[in-house]
């Protein structure tokens, strides 16, 4: 008997991948796919069944991790935001090679319109790359049910499964119908090597086995429940000659115009478009070519509406030739960047909107800001007291909630482009003749991706200042452990940056004389120093004050 409850789509995908016999989770946190492993680390269900759980380094190292966990023949799950992918896509391709043993999902949670990212790049892409099924729920209900399926078509396959979602599906809650838990998988490490060992010899047998697969992955999405052809009677007309049944369309519906939805864009598209025409649901992948040929048979042109990147569009545009009219993002039916909303999908089917709420006036705008009391906020005072002294510096910054020291009033970062680039494009300024070129990184992002670049800097002797700002946590995905805290000296000495050139400081106004002078002091120097200014975050701190406060 099922129950309901009410969850987050980022909830029903952790539910689901539990309720599908899960054994771990690996992931590194980033919004919008965070929610996903918090769930299952707060489950009571999740640790009565011993769920691996915890944060891991960088999406790489889950990635290689959920491998290994899929090697022993357990059901694992890879989480992290779209920007993950380029970070894990080494392991993610070569996962397709070597194929899995037990189920493995790859959720890959995609950002339009960059609410909190840097670009809008589309996974699904990295599904056709890698070769591998590729599945995009269109609700709620629906993230949970892919996860059975998912491990299933995983086992089935022997292949990862990509999952994408997007902001606004795991952001927001619905009602899911739960059904029974599945038992976890039995351990059972691969005893077959061959395909492990990515050796030439090897890797050219099992590509030639994945390419050999796409027939069946193709019949598998034409076969698949989550594509299906609708339309939606209305008119007599259509009734008296059958319309759509079962998922065939009759020979005498004609039509203007016909529509294929993917993913969560099927609900904007059934809020707004009129009764009576042809609908292609599309939530598995790769296209559905036989249904795409059926819909185009009965209508004289085709909108694609999808959130992202005109990724099917194009793929459509391809199966149908130059002389089929397909419409979408590349023609500017839809806008061509940002998410898509009900009003602008009802604007390319010609349906006329309500009228839109006016923006409220009179009032300033808030541009986001560092919290009160932040010790990010006593980093950049000093570091822009010392960099004013010095005409030429340039300070290069990193993601994190510390990237907001870009913005007034400290204005103190000239660059920030993604995990890690900080050090390195300090480094690769000042092999350029750039003096002094000053880096400054967060804690859990030093461990994500810095540290290497920081090695690269040691191993050349380059001029860099690298500032490592450390919370104590991942504050800006809220909270989470961060992987080197309290083991920051002891990586850097590690990696050969020297005892007398590495310093520890509290910042605090109290400390603003120390920091400055430690700073002019190791700009001053030629060659690779770090100053670790440390300090908890202030939102971490304020909820153990509060629980402590509770018991």
């Amino acid at each position: 008997m099922s129950e309901k409850r009410l969850l987050l789509g980022d909830e029903a995908v952790a539910l689901g991948a539990l309720y599908a016999g899960l054994s771990g989770v690996y992931a590194y946190p980033g919004t919008p796919s965070t929610e996903i492993t918090e769930y299952i680390q707060q489950s009571p269900f999740a640790r009565e069944r011993g769920v691996r759980s915890r944060w891991c380094t960088n999406e790489k190292t889950a990635m290689e991790a959920a491998l290994g966990m899929s090697y022993a023949g357990k059901r694992a799950l890879v989480c992290m935001k779209h920007v993950g992918m380029n970070v894990c896509a080494d392991a993610f391709v070569n996962a397709a090679v070597t194929g899995v043993k037990g189920g493995l999902v790859v959720l890959a949670a995609d950002d339009p319109s960059m609410h909190s990212s840097q670009n809008e790049q589309d996974s699904r892409f990295y599904g056709k790359f890698a070769l591998v099924p590729v599945l995009e729920p269109s609700s709620q209900q629906e993230a949970y049910d892919m996860m059975a399926d998912a491990f299933a078509l995983s086992e089935s396959l022997k292949l990862p499964v990509l999952m994408r979602l997007v902001t606004r599906l795991a952001h927001s809650r619905a009602a899911v119908a739960v059904g029974e838990p599945l038992a976890q998988n039995a351990l059972d490490p691969d005893s077959e090597r061959s395909h492990w060992v990515l050796l030439p010899g090897n890797a050219k047998r099992q590509y030639a086995s994945l390419v050999a697969k796409q027939p069946e992955i193709a019949a598998m999405a034409e076969k698949s429940g989550f594509n299906r052809m609708e339309i939606r009677r209305s008119s007599r007309r259509m009734t008296e000659e059958g319309g759509h049944e079962g998922g065939v369309m009759s020979g005498g519906d004609r039509t203007s115009l016909g529509i294929i939805a993917c993913g969560i864009a099927y609900n904007y598209v059934r809020e707004s478009a009129p009764q009576g025409l042809p609908l292609l649901k599309l939530s598995q992948y790769p296209l559905p070519a036989k249904q795409i040929r059926e819909l185009a048979a009965h209508c004289s042109r085709i909108l694609v509406v999808e959130d992202g990147q005109p990724f099917v569009e194009e793929q459509v545009r391809a199966l149908l030739g130059a002389d089929y009219p397909v419409c979408g993002r590349l023609t500017g039916d839809l806008p061509r960047t940002g998410e898509l909303t009900p009003d602008c999908v009802a604007a390319a089917l010609g349906v006329p909107c309500g009228p839109a709420f006016a923006p409220a006036r009179n009032l300033a705008p808030r541009p986001p800001q560092l919290c009160q009391g932040c010790g990010h906020r006593d980093v950049y005072t000093a570091l822009n007291q010392v960099a004013a002294e010095y005409p030429d510096a340039r300070i290069f910054g990193d993601i994190g909630c510390y990237t907001l020291g870009a913005l007034p009033p400290f204005r103190a970062i000239d660059s920030c482009v993604d995990m890690g680039a900080s050090i390195t494009m300090a480094k690769g300024a000042a092999d350029a003749g750039v003096y002094p070129a000053i880096a400054v990184i967060g804690d859990s992002t030093f461990t994500h991706s810095g540290m290497t670049g920081l090695l690269d800097a040691v191993n050349d002797g380059s001029d860099i200042t690298v500032i490592i700002s450390d919370n104590l946590t991942t504050a800006m995905t809220g909270g989470q452990d961060s992987a080197g805290t309290h083991k920051f000296e002891a990586i850097c000495l590690a990696l050969g940056v020297e005892r007398e050139h590495l310093h520890v400081v509290v910042p605090l106004p109290a400390n603003m004389p120390e920091i400055t002078r430690i700073l002019r002091e190791e700009i001053n120097y030629h060659g690779v120093s770090v100053i670790i200014p440390q300090r908890e975050c202030m939102q971490t701190l304020g909820r153990k004050l509060r629980q402590k406060k509770q018991q």
